[in-house]
């Protein structure tokens, strides 16, 4: 090739190296996409109905480069020029604090979340020339709590009781559980479960949960204690002395759960049943009691006293006269 030649080659490599070597120095300056970004951590939350919650996120940017704007929004797509300013919103104005900058950290805290408020939340921060929208963005479930109990135990039994979220709760939870609106002090627990031994029939009664430091209360779950019949006494309706022909009413009571229906009376030193039902009539002397059965047990009551005497016959019977007046002799007969 002659010099003439080697000059004009040299000229279109120039030329051609000219663009290429434009677009390199650009990339440099303007950074390349993974220079912008947005990361949250963690991407998933679980949290408690009306609790508040900080999304913790970050973003990145190249060097050189001025953040004018930034804020979250709740949606991906564009609404006219822009996505919609979360903290613009009438739903979000007064629960929603940035607590980022307009450096790197991009944190904001949601107060009193529920339900409605479950979906995904986005990044978004704007340069003079660029806008980045970081997605995907953070998902926020909110749960509530329900106690979970079978609905009848057995005295002496353990039940487990559950305090249930429909998910996992980001936040390590402490949970306390009540038993009629009263704080069980005793029972605080990273464990979500209750675990009652030997169950009495005063543990019976409506349980509910919440976690430490939170003011939401799940609604109450009654528990349901099983007990065979305690306590079995007789009452007499009157002295218990009756007349020959009369009869005395004797009610047996008693407290089980469920409550009794099998009621039998016996009479001392016989071993057959007198009668049955709650109340008894009595018609003879002698010492009763009853007997109390449910399904899980019986339970016989003390004897009770019941006197019967015959009826009094006045006889009056005339004597004669005796120094001018009646003798009349008055007999009293049992």
């Amino acid at each position: 090739m002659r010099f003439g030649e080697t000059g004009v080659a040299m000229m279109v490599s120039v030329r051609m190296a000219l663009p290429l070597l434009l677009i390199f120095l650009i990339m440099i300056h303007r950074g390349s996409s993974a220079d912008w970004g947005v990361s949250y951590s963690p991407s998933h939350i679980c949290a408690l109905k009306n609790s508040s919650v900080i999304m913790s996120c970050n973003y990145t940017y190249p060097t050189g480069y001025k953040i004018e704007k930034v804020f979250w929004t709740k949606t991906n797509v564009k609404d006219k020029e822009d996505h919609p300013d979360l903290s613009e919103d009438p739903e979000y104005s007064q629960r929603l604090q940035y607590l980022g900058d307009k450096q790197q950290n991009c944190n904001i805290r949601l107060s009193h979340v529920t339900q409605k408020h479950e979906r995904m939340y986005y990044f978004r921060f704007k340069t003079s020339e660029y806008k980045w929208l970081g997605k995907p963005g953070v998902t926020l479930t909110v749960t509530d709590l329900q106690v979970e109990a079978p609905e009848r135990v057995t005295e002496g039994h353990n039940v487990r009781l559950t305090c249930k979220s429909s998910c996992t709760l980001t936040d390590r939870a402490t949970f306390i559980w009540y038993r009629n609106s009263q704080p069980l002090t005793e029972r605080r627990d990273r464990n979500n479960q209750l675990l009652l031994q030997s169950v009495r029939r005063e543990d019976a009664g409506r349980y509910s949960c919440a976690l430490h430091g939170h003011t939401y209360i799940s609604p109450a779950a009654q528990l349901n204690v099983s007990y065979p019949p305690r306590n079995v006494s007789v009452s007499i309706t009157g002295s218990g002395v009756i007349v020959e022909g009369d009869s005395v009413t004797l009610i047996c009571s008693s407290d089980s759960n469920p409550p009794a229906l099998n009621f039998s009376w016996f009479k001392e030193n016989q071993s057959s049943a007198v009668g049955s039902g709650q109340s008894f009539s009595a018609l003879q002397s002698g010492r009763f009691y009853c007997e109390v059965h449910n399904q899980h047990g019986s339970q016989r009551s003390d004897a009770v006293t019941v006197t019967v005497k015959g009826r009094l016959l006045i006889l009056y019977i005339s004597v004669g006269v005796i120094c001018g007046a009646a003798v009349i002799i008055t007999v009293l007969i049992w």
